[in-house]
Protein backbone atom coordinates (compact mmCIF):
# COMPACT_ATOMS: atom_id res chain seq x y z
CA UNK A 1 0.00 0.00 0.00
CA UNK A 2 1.43 3.21 -0.98
CA UNK A 3 2.15 5.42 2.40
CA UNK A 4 1.71 8.28 0.08
CA UNK A 5 -1.29 9.98 -0.88
CA UNK A 6 -2.94 12.71 -3.44
CA UNK A 7 -4.74 15.34 -1.70
CA UNK A 8 -8.29 13.51 -3.16
CA UNK A 9 -6.88 10.17 -1.68
CA UNK A 10 -6.25 11.77 1.71
CA UNK A 11 -9.47 13.04 1.80
CA UNK A 12 -10.89 9.40 1.19
CA UNK A 13 -8.84 7.87 3.29
CA UNK A 14 -9.73 10.01 6.02
CA UNK A 15 -13.36 9.80 5.45
CA UNK A 16 -13.41 6.25 5.87
CA UNK A 17 -10.41 6.29 8.70
CA UNK A 18 -12.63 8.37 10.67
CA UNK A 19 -16.58 7.56 9.21
CA UNK A 20 -17.44 11.10 8.28
CA UNK A 21 -17.14 13.32 5.36
CA UNK A 22 -13.92 14.88 5.08
CA UNK A 23 -13.09 16.67 1.66
CA UNK A 24 -10.04 17.94 -0.16
CA UNK A 25 -10.52 21.38 1.01
CA UNK A 26 -10.56 20.22 4.83
CA UNK A 27 -6.85 18.35 4.14
CA UNK A 28 -5.78 21.60 2.12
CA UNK A 29 -5.92 23.35 5.11
CA UNK A 30 -3.99 20.82 7.93
CA UNK A 31 -1.28 21.45 4.69
CA UNK A 32 -1.65 25.21 4.57
CA UNK A 33 -1.30 26.03 8.40
CA UNK A 34 1.17 23.51 8.92
CA UNK A 35 -0.89 20.87 10.75
CA UNK A 36 0.93 17.91 8.42
CA UNK A 37 4.17 18.47 6.49
CA UNK A 38 3.43 18.99 2.87
CA UNK A 39 5.20 16.69 0.46
CA UNK A 40 5.41 16.68 -3.03
CA UNK A 41 6.67 14.41 -6.22
CA UNK A 42 6.29 15.73 -9.62
CA UNK A 43 4.73 18.30 -9.08
CA UNK A 44 1.94 16.98 -7.05
CA UNK A 45 0.81 17.47 -3.27
CA UNK A 46 0.95 14.41 -1.50
CA UNK A 47 0.63 13.56 2.39
CA UNK A 48 2.05 10.87 4.33
CA UNK A 49 -0.54 8.13 5.01
CA UNK A 50 1.26 7.65 8.51
CA UNK A 51 1.24 11.30 9.66
CA UNK A 52 -2.13 11.69 8.67
CA UNK A 53 -3.42 8.56 10.84
CA UNK A 54 -0.91 10.29 13.83
CA UNK A 55 -2.49 13.91 13.47
CA UNK A 56 -6.34 12.51 13.80
CA UNK A 57 -5.55 10.15 16.64
CA UNK A 58 -3.73 12.74 18.77
CA UNK A 59 -6.47 15.21 18.25
CA UNK A 60 -10.08 14.45 16.77
CA UNK A 61 -9.61 11.03 18.71
CA UNK A 62 -8.38 12.10 21.69
CA UNK A 63 -10.30 15.51 21.99
CA UNK A 64 -13.82 13.89 23.27
CA UNK A 65 -12.37 11.56 25.82
CA UNK A 66 -10.18 14.75 27.10
CA UNK A 67 -12.79 17.04 26.94
CA UNK A 68 -15.09 14.60 28.59
CA UNK A 69 -12.67 14.48 31.49
CA UNK A 70 -12.07 18.25 31.98
CA UNK A 71 -15.31 18.95 31.98
CA UNK A 72 -17.59 16.02 32.74
CA UNK A 73 -19.52 12.73 31.75
CA UNK A 74 -22.71 14.49 30.86
CA UNK A 75 -21.11 16.27 28.01
CA UNK A 76 -23.37 15.79 25.59
CA UNK A 77 -21.01 15.42 22.51
CA UNK A 78 -24.01 15.33 19.82
CA UNK A 79 -24.37 18.93 20.02
CA UNK A 80 -20.73 19.21 19.28
CA UNK A 81 -21.96 19.27 15.53
CA UNK A 82 -18.01 18.62 15.35
CA UNK A 83 -19.06 16.80 11.64
CA UNK A 84 -19.56 20.49 10.35
CA UNK A 85 -17.78 21.86 8.37
CA UNK A 86 -17.06 26.20 8.90
CA UNK A 87 -18.74 26.93 5.69
CA UNK A 88 -21.73 24.85 6.85
CA UNK A 89 -22.34 26.82 10.58
CA UNK A 90 -21.53 30.39 9.06
CA UNK A 91 -24.04 29.09 6.12
CA UNK A 92 -26.07 31.88 3.98
CA UNK A 93 -27.31 34.85 5.41
CA UNK A 94 -25.73 33.79 8.84
CA UNK A 95 -22.42 35.65 7.53
CA UNK A 96 -23.96 38.49 6.19
CA UNK A 97 -21.95 40.82 8.91
CA UNK A 98 -19.34 39.77 11.81
CA UNK A 99 -21.05 39.35 15.55
CA UNK A 100 -19.29 38.55 18.73
CA UNK A 101 -21.21 35.58 20.87
CA UNK A 102 -23.27 34.10 18.09
CA UNK A 103 -24.53 30.88 17.96
CA UNK A 104 -23.99 28.24 15.25
CA UNK A 105 -27.72 28.00 12.98
CA UNK A 106 -27.57 24.26 13.79
CA UNK A 107 -27.84 24.47 17.49
CA UNK A 108 -31.26 26.63 16.97
CA UNK A 109 -31.94 24.15 14.10
CA UNK A 110 -31.83 21.24 16.53
CA UNK A 111 -34.27 22.51 19.14
CA UNK A 112 -37.02 24.34 16.82
CA UNK A 113 -36.76 21.67 13.96
CA UNK A 114 -39.62 19.51 14.56
CA UNK A 115 -38.02 15.82 14.93
CA UNK A 116 -37.25 13.80 17.85
CA UNK A 117 -34.19 12.63 18.77
CA UNK A 118 -32.65 10.09 21.08
CA UNK A 119 -30.62 13.01 23.09
CA UNK A 120 -33.73 15.96 22.60
CA UNK A 121 -36.57 12.76 22.87
CA UNK A 122 -39.60 15.29 22.29
CA UNK A 123 -40.98 17.91 19.76
CA UNK A 124 -41.11 21.47 21.33
CA UNK A 125 -41.59 23.34 18.00
CA UNK A 126 -44.37 22.78 14.94
CA UNK A 127 -43.91 24.79 11.79
CA UNK A 128 -46.51 27.43 11.91
CA UNK A 129 -45.45 28.70 15.55
CA UNK A 130 -43.89 31.86 16.71
CA UNK A 131 -40.72 31.35 18.13
CA UNK A 132 -39.55 34.77 20.45
CA UNK A 133 -35.61 35.35 20.94
CA UNK A 134 -35.07 38.01 23.53
CA UNK A 135 -32.20 38.78 22.61
CA UNK A 136 -32.09 38.55 19.24
CA UNK A 137 -28.06 39.83 18.06
CA UNK A 138 -27.27 39.08 14.80
CA UNK A 139 -30.21 37.22 14.37
CA UNK A 140 -29.92 33.50 14.10
CA UNK A 141 -33.32 32.24 15.45
CA UNK A 142 -34.86 34.65 12.94
CA UNK A 143 -32.92 32.95 9.99
CA UNK A 144 -33.34 29.48 11.35
CA UNK A 145 -37.13 30.03 12.09
CA UNK A 146 -37.88 31.14 8.41
CA UNK A 147 -35.86 28.44 7.06
CA UNK A 148 -37.93 25.60 9.24
CA UNK A 149 -41.35 27.30 8.45
CA UNK A 150 -41.39 29.02 11.81
CA UNK A 151 -42.66 32.60 12.40
CA UNK A 152 -40.53 34.57 15.16
CA UNK A 153 -39.90 37.80 16.84
CA UNK A 154 -36.55 39.50 17.89
CA UNK A 155 -36.04 42.12 20.03
CA UNK A 156 -32.79 43.52 21.03
CA UNK A 157 -31.71 46.93 22.72
CA UNK A 158 -29.22 47.79 19.74
CA UNK A 159 -30.37 49.05 17.07
CA UNK A 160 -27.37 47.76 14.81
CA UNK A 161 -28.38 44.62 16.06
CA UNK A 162 -31.90 45.34 15.23
CA UNK A 163 -30.89 46.48 11.34
CA UNK A 164 -28.68 43.67 11.02
CA UNK A 165 -31.27 40.93 11.98
CA UNK A 166 -33.91 42.52 10.07
CA UNK A 167 -31.93 42.95 6.56
CA UNK A 168 -30.97 39.21 7.11
CA UNK A 169 -34.86 37.84 7.12
CA UNK A 170 -36.24 40.32 4.13
CA UNK A 171 -37.26 39.33 0.51
CA UNK A 172 -34.38 40.91 -1.78
CA UNK A 173 -35.03 41.79 -5.33
CA UNK A 174 -31.41 40.72 -6.29
CA UNK A 175 -31.60 41.88 -9.89
CA UNK A 176 -31.67 45.22 -8.72
CA UNK A 177 -29.26 44.99 -5.89
CA UNK A 178 -26.46 43.98 -8.28
CA UNK A 179 -27.22 46.93 -10.57
CA UNK A 180 -26.48 49.40 -7.35
CA UNK A 181 -23.71 47.43 -6.36
CA UNK A 182 -22.49 48.05 -10.11
CA UNK A 183 -23.02 51.23 -10.03
CA UNK A 184 -21.54 52.48 -6.39
CA UNK A 185 -18.00 49.97 -7.72
CA UNK A 186 -18.16 51.48 -10.71
CA UNK A 187 -18.24 55.08 -8.84
CA UNK A 188 -15.96 53.98 -6.80
CA UNK A 189 -12.96 52.87 -8.55
CA UNK A 190 -13.45 55.94 -10.54
CA UNK A 191 -12.63 57.66 -7.21
CA UNK A 192 -9.64 55.99 -6.70
CA UNK A 193 -8.58 55.21 -10.42
CA UNK A 194 -5.25 57.75 -10.32
CA UNK A 195 -4.64 57.88 -6.52
CA UNK A 196 -1.28 57.36 -5.46
CA UNK A 197 -2.03 55.25 -2.49
CA UNK A 198 -3.16 52.02 -4.48
CA UNK A 199 0.51 52.19 -6.49
CA UNK A 200 2.15 52.37 -2.89
CA UNK A 201 0.11 49.11 -2.18
CA UNK A 202 0.80 47.02 -5.22
CA UNK A 203 4.62 48.19 -4.66
CA UNK A 204 4.51 47.27 -0.87
CA UNK A 205 2.25 44.11 -1.78
CA UNK A 206 4.71 42.77 -4.30
CA UNK A 207 7.52 43.89 -1.92
CA UNK A 208 5.80 41.44 0.83
CA UNK A 209 5.00 38.64 -1.11
CA UNK A 210 8.55 37.55 -2.29
CA UNK A 211 9.74 38.74 1.27
CA UNK A 212 7.76 36.84 3.50
CA UNK A 213 8.00 33.69 0.11
CA UNK A 214 11.85 33.67 1.01
CA UNK A 215 11.92 34.43 5.28
CA UNK A 216 8.25 33.48 5.86
CA UNK A 217 7.08 30.53 3.40
CA UNK A 218 3.94 28.41 4.65
CA UNK A 219 3.49 26.15 6.05
CA UNK A 220 7.20 25.52 6.72
CA UNK A 221 7.54 28.25 8.60
CA UNK A 222 5.05 27.17 10.98
CA UNK A 223 5.63 24.07 11.28
CA UNK A 224 9.38 24.75 12.15
CA UNK A 225 7.74 27.29 15.07
CA UNK A 226 5.41 24.43 16.10
CA UNK A 227 8.52 22.27 16.29
CA UNK A 228 10.40 24.99 18.06
CA UNK A 229 13.45 24.61 15.18
CA UNK A 230 12.51 28.67 15.05
CA UNK A 231 12.06 31.13 17.99
CA UNK A 232 9.66 32.61 16.67
CA UNK A 233 9.47 36.45 18.28
CA UNK A 234 13.37 36.57 18.00
CA UNK A 235 13.00 35.79 14.91
CA UNK A 236 10.34 38.13 14.02
CA UNK A 237 12.05 40.93 15.57
CA UNK A 238 14.74 40.72 13.69
CA UNK A 239 12.96 40.69 10.16
CA UNK A 240 10.37 43.57 11.13
CA UNK A 241 13.09 46.26 10.98
CA UNK A 242 14.23 45.19 7.68
CA UNK A 243 11.14 45.36 6.41
CA UNK A 244 9.97 48.42 8.15
CA UNK A 245 12.61 50.50 6.31
CA UNK A 246 11.13 49.12 2.80
CA UNK A 247 8.04 50.30 3.76
CA UNK A 248 9.07 53.96 5.36
CA UNK A 249 11.19 54.10 1.85
CA UNK A 250 7.65 53.67 -0.19
CA UNK A 251 5.94 56.07 1.86
CA UNK A 252 8.63 58.83 1.13
CA UNK A 253 8.57 57.66 -2.34
CA UNK A 254 4.89 57.76 -2.94
CA UNK A 255 4.48 60.78 -0.17
CA UNK A 256 1.44 59.04 1.69
CA UNK A 257 0.03 60.36 4.51
CA UNK A 258 -0.24 57.88 7.76
CA UNK A 259 -1.58 60.25 10.20
CA UNK A 260 -5.16 61.38 10.35
CA UNK A 261 -5.78 65.14 10.57
CA UNK A 262 -8.12 64.31 13.65
CA UNK A 263 -8.46 61.37 16.41
CA UNK A 264 -11.40 62.57 18.23
CA UNK A 265 -13.75 60.18 16.29
CA UNK A 266 -13.85 56.27 16.21
CA UNK A 267 -13.66 56.82 12.25
CA UNK A 268 -10.95 59.08 12.29
CA UNK A 269 -8.73 57.08 14.64
CA UNK A 270 -8.90 53.63 13.45
CA UNK A 271 -8.81 54.33 9.58
CA UNK A 272 -5.70 55.72 7.60
CA UNK A 273 -6.66 58.46 5.62
CA UNK A 274 -6.98 57.18 2.06
CA UNK A 275 -9.55 54.64 3.65
CA UNK A 276 -11.22 57.20 5.75
CA UNK A 277 -12.03 59.47 2.39
CA UNK A 278 -13.02 55.93 0.21
CA UNK A 279 -15.58 55.81 3.36
CA UNK A 280 -17.34 58.95 2.95
CA UNK A 281 -17.37 58.41 -0.86
CA UNK A 282 -18.90 55.13 -0.69
CA UNK A 283 -21.72 56.79 2.00
CA UNK A 284 -22.35 59.48 0.08
CA UNK A 285 -23.31 57.14 -3.12
CA UNK A 286 -25.72 55.31 -0.31
CA UNK A 287 -27.37 58.37 0.09
CA UNK A 288 -28.59 58.44 -3.04
CA UNK A 289 -30.64 55.16 -2.67
CA UNK A 290 -31.71 55.62 0.97
CA UNK A 291 -35.05 55.68 0.38
CA UNK A 292 -34.62 52.29 -1.50
CA UNK A 293 -35.76 49.24 -0.03
CA UNK A 294 -32.54 47.67 -0.76
CA UNK A 295 -30.50 50.85 1.13
CA UNK A 296 -30.52 48.39 4.49
CA UNK A 297 -28.41 45.66 2.06
CA UNK A 298 -25.78 47.81 0.95
CA UNK A 299 -25.56 49.86 3.94
CA UNK A 300 -24.97 46.45 5.66
CA UNK A 301 -21.88 46.01 2.87
CA UNK A 302 -20.48 48.68 3.52
CA UNK A 303 -20.62 48.47 7.28
CA UNK A 304 -18.71 44.79 7.15
CA UNK A 305 -16.19 46.59 4.95
CA UNK A 306 -15.10 49.30 6.82
CA UNK A 307 -15.34 46.97 9.71
CA UNK A 308 -12.50 44.60 7.91
CA UNK A 309 -10.35 47.97 7.13
CA UNK A 310 -9.75 49.17 10.71
CA UNK A 311 -6.04 50.21 11.25
CA UNK A 312 -5.24 47.07 13.36
CA UNK A 313 -3.28 44.08 13.58
CA UNK A 314 -5.29 40.94 11.96
CA UNK A 315 -4.75 39.41 15.76
CA UNK A 316 -6.85 42.77 16.79
CA UNK A 317 -9.51 43.23 15.05
CA UNK A 318 -12.19 41.60 17.34
CA UNK A 319 -10.80 43.71 19.88
CA UNK A 320 -8.88 46.63 19.28
CA UNK A 321 -5.98 47.64 21.29
CA UNK A 322 -3.92 50.64 19.16
CA UNK A 323 -4.33 51.89 15.44
CA UNK A 324 -1.55 50.64 13.53
CA UNK A 325 0.06 52.25 10.35
CA UNK A 326 3.62 50.43 10.04
CA UNK A 327 4.08 46.67 8.65
CA UNK A 328 4.26 44.16 11.30
CA UNK A 329 4.88 40.51 12.36
CA UNK A 330 1.40 38.49 12.45
CA UNK A 331 1.51 35.75 14.66
CA UNK A 332 -2.14 34.45 13.17
CA UNK A 333 -0.23 34.23 9.80
CA UNK A 334 2.90 33.69 10.19
CA UNK A 335 4.01 36.46 7.96
CA UNK A 336 5.33 40.25 7.55
CA UNK A 337 1.26 41.85 7.32
CA UNK A 338 0.53 45.47 6.50
CA UNK A 339 -2.79 47.85 7.37
CA UNK A 340 -4.81 48.60 4.77
CA UNK A 341 -5.03 51.59 2.70
CA UNK A 342 -7.66 51.25 0.46
CA UNK A 343 -11.54 49.28 0.93
CA UNK A 344 -11.91 49.25 -2.84
CA UNK A 345 -11.01 45.23 -2.90
CA UNK A 346 -13.11 44.57 0.36
CA UNK A 347 -16.28 46.18 -0.86
CA UNK A 348 -15.81 44.19 -3.99
CA UNK A 349 -15.31 40.88 -2.27
CA UNK A 350 -17.82 41.40 0.33
CA UNK A 351 -20.45 42.91 -2.80
CA UNK A 352 -19.91 39.46 -4.54
CA UNK A 353 -20.38 37.74 -1.27
CA UNK A 354 -23.56 38.76 -0.13
CA UNK A 355 -25.11 38.34 -3.26
CA UNK A 356 -24.39 34.91 -3.11
CA UNK A 357 -25.42 34.39 0.56
CA UNK A 358 -28.78 36.54 -0.06
CA UNK A 359 -29.11 34.16 -3.41
CA UNK A 360 -28.28 30.77 -1.01
CA UNK A 361 -31.19 32.10 1.29
CA UNK A 362 -33.68 32.97 -1.19
CA UNK A 363 -34.28 28.89 -2.29
CA UNK A 364 -34.48 27.67 1.49
CA UNK A 365 -36.95 30.71 2.43
CA UNK A 366 -40.37 30.13 3.49
CA UNK A 367 -43.31 31.97 3.69
CA UNK A 368 -43.45 32.80 7.17
CA UNK A 369 -42.98 36.19 9.14
CA UNK A 370 -39.73 37.64 10.72
CA UNK A 371 -39.10 40.83 12.33
CA UNK A 372 -36.65 42.32 15.02
CA UNK A 373 -38.43 44.92 17.11
CA UNK A 374 -36.22 47.59 18.60
CA UNK A 375 -35.96 47.78 22.31
CA UNK A 376 -35.64 46.39 25.80
CA UNK A 377 -36.72 43.55 26.09
CA UNK A 378 -37.87 44.09 30.13
CA UNK A 379 -40.55 46.23 29.30
CA UNK A 380 -41.39 46.30 25.28
CA UNK A 381 -44.93 45.91 24.88
CA UNK A 382 -44.28 43.19 22.39
CA UNK A 383 -47.92 42.49 20.73
CA UNK A 384 -48.03 46.84 20.81
CA UNK A 385 -45.30 47.19 18.88
CA UNK A 386 -45.45 44.24 16.72
CA UNK A 387 -48.58 45.67 15.78
CA UNK A 388 -47.27 48.87 14.68
CA UNK A 389 -44.35 47.24 12.81
CA UNK A 390 -46.31 44.57 10.84
CA UNK A 391 -49.78 44.55 11.90
CA UNK A 392 -50.62 41.39 9.65
CA UNK A 393 -48.12 39.34 11.73
CA UNK A 394 -49.44 41.28 14.59
CA UNK A 395 -53.28 39.64 14.54
CA UNK A 396 -51.41 36.03 13.89
CA UNK A 397 -49.85 36.45 17.20
CA UNK A 398 -52.24 37.54 19.30
CA UNK A 399 -54.29 34.75 18.18
CA UNK A 400 -52.30 31.97 18.73
CA UNK A 401 -49.65 33.62 21.21
CA UNK A 402 -45.73 32.67 20.79
CA UNK A 403 -45.57 28.76 21.23
CA UNK A 404 -41.72 29.51 23.45
CA UNK A 405 -38.52 31.41 23.34
CA UNK A 406 -35.22 30.28 22.11
CA UNK A 407 -32.16 32.81 22.99
CA UNK A 408 -28.55 33.32 23.82
CA UNK A 409 -28.75 35.87 26.87
CA UNK A 410 -26.11 38.37 27.23
CA UNK A 411 -22.86 37.26 28.79
CA UNK A 412 -21.88 39.19 32.74
CA UNK A 413 -19.22 41.94 31.46
CA UNK A 414 -17.64 40.36 28.86
CA UNK A 415 -18.41 42.30 25.60
CA UNK A 416 -19.24 45.22 25.10
CA UNK A 417 -22.22 44.73 22.05
CA UNK A 418 -22.67 48.28 21.25
CA UNK A 419 -19.05 49.57 21.02
CA UNK A 420 -18.20 46.25 18.68
CA UNK A 421 -20.07 48.29 15.66
CA UNK A 422 -19.11 51.64 17.15
CA UNK A 423 -17.89 52.12 13.19
CA UNK A 424 -21.23 51.50 12.11
CA UNK A 425 -23.02 53.74 15.18
CA UNK A 426 -21.13 57.09 13.75
CA UNK A 427 -20.93 56.83 10.36
CA UNK A 428 -24.92 55.73 10.10
CA UNK A 429 -26.08 58.02 13.04
CA UNK A 430 -27.25 55.09 14.59
CA UNK A 431 -28.89 55.93 18.40
CA UNK A 432 -27.24 53.84 21.00
CA UNK A 433 -28.61 52.48 24.19
CA UNK A 434 -25.53 51.58 25.93
CA UNK A 435 -26.37 52.17 29.57
CA UNK A 436 -29.85 49.66 29.20
CA UNK A 437 -27.46 46.25 27.89
CA UNK A 438 -28.16 43.72 30.02
CA UNK A 439 -24.50 42.71 31.54
CA UNK A 440 -22.87 45.37 29.95
CA UNK A 441 -19.09 45.08 29.89
CA UNK A 442 -18.78 48.69 31.83
CA UNK A 443 -20.16 47.37 34.97
CA UNK A 444 -17.82 44.40 34.84
CA UNK A 445 -18.05 41.15 36.90
CA UNK A 446 -18.52 42.57 40.23
CA UNK A 447 -21.03 40.71 42.82
CA UNK A 448 -23.46 44.22 42.42
CA UNK A 449 -23.24 43.69 38.55
CA UNK A 450 -23.83 40.16 39.00
CA UNK A 451 -26.70 40.87 41.09
CA UNK A 452 -28.47 42.76 38.77
CA UNK A 453 -27.48 40.35 35.60
CA UNK A 454 -30.13 37.85 37.77
CA UNK A 455 -32.72 40.42 38.38
CA UNK A 456 -33.03 41.74 34.88
CA UNK A 457 -32.64 38.19 33.27
CA UNK A 458 -35.11 37.29 35.73
CA UNK A 459 -37.46 40.55 34.66
CA UNK A 460 -37.18 39.12 30.87
CA UNK A 461 -38.67 36.44 31.64
CA UNK A 462 -41.44 37.56 33.89
CA UNK A 463 -42.45 40.43 31.58
CA UNK A 464 -42.44 37.87 28.10
CA UNK A 465 -44.41 35.07 29.82
CA UNK A 466 -47.65 37.05 29.21
CA UNK A 467 -47.06 36.76 25.33
CA UNK A 468 -46.62 33.15 25.45
CA UNK A 469 -49.07 30.56 24.62
CA UNK A 470 -49.81 27.88 27.37
CA UNK A 471 -47.44 25.23 28.35
CA UNK A 472 -44.49 27.10 26.81
CA UNK A 473 -40.69 25.66 26.76
CA UNK A 474 -37.88 28.17 26.67
CA UNK A 475 -34.57 27.63 26.16
CA UNK A 476 -31.57 29.92 27.02
CA UNK A 477 -28.03 29.07 25.80
CA UNK A 478 -25.49 30.19 28.00
CA UNK A 479 -21.78 29.82 29.49
CA UNK A 480 -23.21 29.74 33.09
CA UNK A 481 -19.81 29.89 35.17
CA UNK A 482 -21.42 31.57 37.94
CA UNK A 483 -24.55 29.06 38.55
CA UNK A 484 -27.04 32.31 37.96
CA UNK A 485 -29.97 30.93 36.13
CA UNK A 486 -31.36 28.41 39.09
CA UNK A 487 -31.74 31.53 41.06
CA UNK A 488 -33.12 33.38 37.54
CA UNK A 489 -35.48 30.60 37.04
CA UNK A 490 -36.87 30.54 40.65
CA UNK A 491 -37.51 34.20 40.65
CA UNK A 492 -39.17 34.25 37.40
CA UNK A 493 -41.30 31.28 38.71
CA UNK A 494 -39.84 28.71 36.26
CA UNK A 495 -38.63 25.21 36.57
CA UNK A 496 -35.76 24.07 35.48
CA UNK A 497 -36.51 20.85 33.24
CA UNK A 498 -33.46 20.17 31.66
CA UNK A 499 -30.02 21.12 30.92
CA UNK A 500 -28.57 19.77 27.62
CA UNK A 501 -24.60 20.38 28.40
CA UNK A 502 -22.85 20.98 24.34
CA UNK A 503 -19.15 21.58 24.01
CA UNK A 504 -17.88 24.40 22.17
CA UNK A 505 -15.55 23.30 19.47
CA UNK A 506 -14.77 26.28 17.38
CA UNK A 507 -14.74 29.40 19.20
CA UNK A 508 -13.39 32.97 18.07
CA UNK A 509 -11.44 32.97 21.13
CA UNK A 510 -7.44 32.79 21.10
CA UNK A 511 -7.98 30.64 24.13
CA UNK A 512 -8.75 26.69 22.27
CA UNK A 513 -9.10 24.88 25.74
CA UNK A 514 -11.99 23.05 26.53
CA UNK A 515 -15.36 25.01 26.52
CA UNK A 516 -18.81 24.41 27.17
CA UNK A 517 -22.26 25.98 27.17
CA UNK A 518 -25.45 24.81 29.02
CA UNK A 519 -28.83 25.05 26.98
CA UNK A 520 -31.39 25.34 30.13
CA UNK A 521 -34.79 24.12 29.25
CA UNK A 522 -37.47 26.47 31.49
CA UNK A 523 -41.40 25.85 32.06
CA UNK A 524 -43.90 27.70 33.93
CA UNK A 525 -44.70 26.15 37.24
Amino acid sequence: MNPLLTIQEAATFASEYLKKNVTASNISYLLNYGRIPKLSENGTILVDRQTLIDYYQSYYGQRQTNWKQQLGDDLNWTLSFEHLKEAETTKHVHRLHPYKGKFIPQLVEYFLDDHTDECKRQTFFQPGDIVLDPFCGSGTTLVQANELGLHAIGIDISTFNTWMANTKVQPVDLTTLYSHLEEITEALEQFVENEKHLLFEDRLAEFLNEYNRQYFPSPEFKIKVRQRQIEERQYAAHHEPIVLAEYQRLVSEFGITLEPTRQDTFLDKWYLPPVRQEIDFVFKQLQTVQSSPLYPVLALILSRTIRSCRATTHADLATLVDPVNTTYYCAKHGKICKPLFSMLSWWKRYSKNTLQRLAEFAKLRTNTYQICLSGNSETLDVFSQLEQAHPTFARLANGQKIRGIFSSPPYVGLIDYHEQHAYAYELFGLERHDEQEIGALSKKQTKKAQQEYVERMANVLIHCQPFLAKDFDIFLVANDKYNFYPQIAETANLQMVHQYRRPVLNRTEKDKGAYSEVIFHLKGR
